[in-house]
């Protein structure tokens, strides 16, 4: 397996050839007709303030914070897990860090674009279990570093726009970052493999996704299960007033 560094720097250098081999976006911004983002992603408010700190996912049913810079979100896999896990924005607490499923399938090779189940490039993305995965491909509608369709898994198609071209209205997301995943790498589903008790599973922005030594240091996005910051429809406020209406008479009625 080869280790992230040696991946990172292979987008990297890619970035000098970026005039030849296709256009690479370091922070970019909401691409109208790209990914679903513009109707899966829902803006939410949730210090009130007056301006959107999150979105509501409706394809994942999960709240992502707009910010991957916060203060204290950097750092290895453990600072990483208790940032998120300690973090309280907006009076809402039980944020993590975005998961998977290590499906234990065995095939995963950087140098090409096959990918496997849950490791390498060109991940199945459409799977709702992928969280950072589906919000890269799906949601923003971007592009890995190797070609889905390259010949073999050792033959790597650089693909045109690769890269995070769409970042929607987040805040933070370039090609000089790498998340990490909430989920230990478990070596022991995987044949073959050593006992890597010190990987833990990231994505990274170039398209890819593997395990890494928990120590590297990379960034991290905080993410809350449901709709948190959803505002009530009038009509829900007024089934809640009859509701406290018919509390009151109730409690009268039952007085001697």
């Amino acid at each position: 397996m080869k280790t992230s560094h040696l991946r990172r720097s292979a987008a990297v250098a890619a970035l000098g050839f970026s005039a030849v081999l296709s256009p690479v976006t370091v922070q970019a911004a909401g691409v109208p007709g790209q990914g679903t983002w513009e109707t899966t992603l829902q803006p939410r408010d949730l210090d009130k303030n007056g301006q959107t700190d999150a979105f509501y996912d409706t394809a994942l049913d999960l709240t992502w914070l707009r910010d991957t810079n916060l203060p204290g979100s950097a750092g290895n896999w453990n600072a990483a897990n208790a940032w998120a896990g300690a973090l309280v924005f907006g009076g809402h607490t039980d944020w993590r860090l975005p998961t998977m499923v290590d499906t234990g399938a065995p095939g995963c090779d950087w140098s090409g674009g096959a990918g496997g189940t849950d490791c390498g490039y060109n991940m199945p993305s459409a799977a709702a279990k992928l969280e950072l995965s589906h919000l890269f491909f799906v949601t923003l509608g971007n592009k890995s570093y190797c070609d889905p369709n390259s010949s073999t898994v050792s033959v790597c198609n650089v693909q045109a726009g690769w890269g995070p071209s769409n970042t929607a209205d987040f805040v933070g997301i370039d090609i000089f970052h790498s998340f990490w995943l909430g989920l230990d790498y478990a070596p022991s589903q995987r044949p073959g493999y050593l006992p890597y008790q010190n990987f833990a599973w990231y994505f990274d922005i170039s398209g890819g996704q593997a395990p890494d030594l928990k120590f590297r240091q990379k960034s991290a996005m905080a993410v809350h299960a449901g709709d948190i910051g959803a505002v009530p429809e009038p009509e829900t406020y007024a089934l809640m007033l009859l509701g406290l209406a018919a509390l009151v008479v109730s409690k009268r009625l039952r007085k001697p």
